[in-house]
């Protein structure tokens, strides 16, 4: 087996070795707190202003439940999961809770790289890195990074892509 060959198996072997940014917990919980508060939001405004039957009233509840439940499990989840790696070869990106993708870009197929930072990401001086690659698939995403992480990141993909030859087609 050629080293080449042995390097990609070994990286689809194992877990990508960074994680994201700590804080990137508090924005996933942040994004899922939108959700569900205009969920409950709505629902509560209907049972006060309506008649509301038994049964709305428990649904309510268990909407609130439910809504708990994911914001203190899953945005803890998200973190333990998502994970990502740059090697000289390759991105290398996992993420999903119930569902998890593993993706990996060669980087001599990277077309552009993007750092983007929402209103929620800046105040929390975080980033997610969007990495577009010559795939059906669509880019790789690399979110919650800290915002130095990722740009350096976008400075090491950004040489490391122009290094690499290839026409990312």
């Amino acid at each position: 087996m050629s080293h080449a060959i042995a390097h990609r198996l070994q990286l689809r072997l194992r877990p990508p070795a960074n994680q994201v940014h700590p804080r990137a917990v508090l924005w996933w919980t942040l994004q899922a707190c939108v959700l569900w508060l205009v969920l409950l939001i709505g629902g509560g405004v209907g049972l006060y202003f309506g008649k509301a039957p038994l049964w709305l009233v428990v649904l309510e509840v268990a909407v609130a439940v439910v809504a708990i439940g994911d914001l203190v499990l899953e945005p803890r989840l998200q973190y333990r999961a998502h994970r990502w790696e740059v090697t000289d070869q390759a991105v290398y990106v996992q993420s999903g809770v119930i569902v998890r993708e593993w993706r990996i870009a060669p980087l001599s197929r990277v077309q552009t790289v993007d750092s983007e930072r929402g209103p929620l990401q800046q105040w929390l001086k975080l980033a997610t890195v969007t990495v577009t690659t010559a795939s059906a698939s669509g880019p790789l995403k690399i979110r919650g990074l800290g915002q130095d992480e990722a740009a350096e990141l976008v400075d090491r993909l950004t040489a490391i892509t122009e290094a690499t030859p290839g026409d990312a087609t």
